[in-house]
């Protein structure tokens, strides 16, 4: 069971209001809710102050039921103020005060700490994110997260993080984006690593730079999207590679324009081509697998290729 909590605060009491984390929620909500085949994923929680008061006391009992047991994966998302401290942040909330601005993401980690779900991932598009995971008593070069805790944060400790004009947060367009496919590997799995192997490219030297925090020995997926490659056609790059260092010896039976048809052959070419697409596989002796089949040349497999190889060999696809 995979649960999130996903919050997003536009009306403050005593600071400045913001116009993209109610939209930020409702955008982000459906890609964490299903996967791209609308088979179930996070079954999500949406807790916005356009249609509830997030106060400090309604935030620490919602990450109870967060992180209560039960749930095997527990997301937590926030979208809002963030007030830096010491090797910290603090999540600020809709009755936050400058004395008392909100729920500092060490008290949120402690919770964490003492939680019995085994997985827990924070997102948090706020100011100064970054700090987010330390201890404030050890200083700021120290941090400390618990087995199986991921925390993916906007920006450093010491950066906002900005808007976009059409009130939306800048991180969370590009987390959209990169749910969407844009992190997919090629088995359609979006991961954290990818999710911010992706954001990090989205921003500029000059912009908010994310960071990403992590203690764990798998990398859980946040989406599953559809493969670049399908499965069953992976499995067979042993079939057409039985050595991964040999090439593939292309003619023109294989080109679908090509007199007389050759439909096994133009089956067994479509698959290459799609694993061109993936890069994968990469012609040779010419520019395209087209004039490769029609110069009777010959493909071969990439780096990445061969990595899938060896997992098909393995029987691990």
């Amino acid at each position: 069971m995979k649960r999130a909590l996903l919050i997003g605060i536009d009306a403050y009491d005593n600071f400045n209001g913001l116009s993209g984390c109610v939209n930020d929620v409702n955008a982000l909500s459906p890609f964490l809710s299903r996967n791209e085949d609308d088979s179930p994923n996070f079954d999500c929680h949406d807790l916005t102050s356009d249609n509830a008061r997030v106060d400090r006391h309604t935030l620490l009992q919602s990450l109870d039921t967060l992180l209560a047991g039960g749930a095997d994966v527990a997301l937590f998302y926030f979208a809002g103020h963030g007030d830096p401290a010491v090797n910290d942040v603090v999540l600020v909330t809709q009755d936050g005060a400058n004395a008392d601005p909100g729920v500092a993401l060490s008290t949120v980690l402690g919770k964490v700490q003492s939680s019995p779900v085994r997985e827990v991932i924070v997102i948090l598009d706020c100011c100064f994110a970054g700090g987010a995971g330390g201890v404030p008593q050890l200083g700021n070069a120290v941090a400390a997260i618990r087995d199986g805790v991921t925390i993916l944060a906007a920006s450093r400790s010491d950066q906002p993080a900005a808007e976009t004009p059409d009130g939306r947060g800048k991180f969370s367009y590009y987390l959209c984006g990169a749910l969407d496919g844009g992190a997919a590997d090629i088995l359609g799995k979006v991961t954290l690593a990818g999710v911010y192997a992706y954001l990090s490219e989205s921003f500029g030297p000059w912009d908010q730079c994310p960071t990403f925090k992590a203690n764990v020995d798998r990398l859980h997926e946040l989406r599953i999207c559809d493969p670049a490659v399908p499965l069953n056609e992976l499995r067979r790059l042993p079939e057409f590679f039985p050595d991964s260092e040999q090439a593939f010896s292309l003619d023109p039976s294989y080109e679908p324009d090509a007199e007389p048809a050759h439909p096994e052959h133009e089956a067994i070419f479509k698959i290459l081509q799609n694993c061109v697409a993936a890069k994968l596989i990469r012609p040779i002796g010419a520019d395209h697998m087209y004039f490769a089949a029609m110069q009777s040349q010959a493909c071969a497999l990439t780096p990445l290729g061969k990595l899938y190889h060896r997992l098909a060999n393995q029987g691990r696809l």
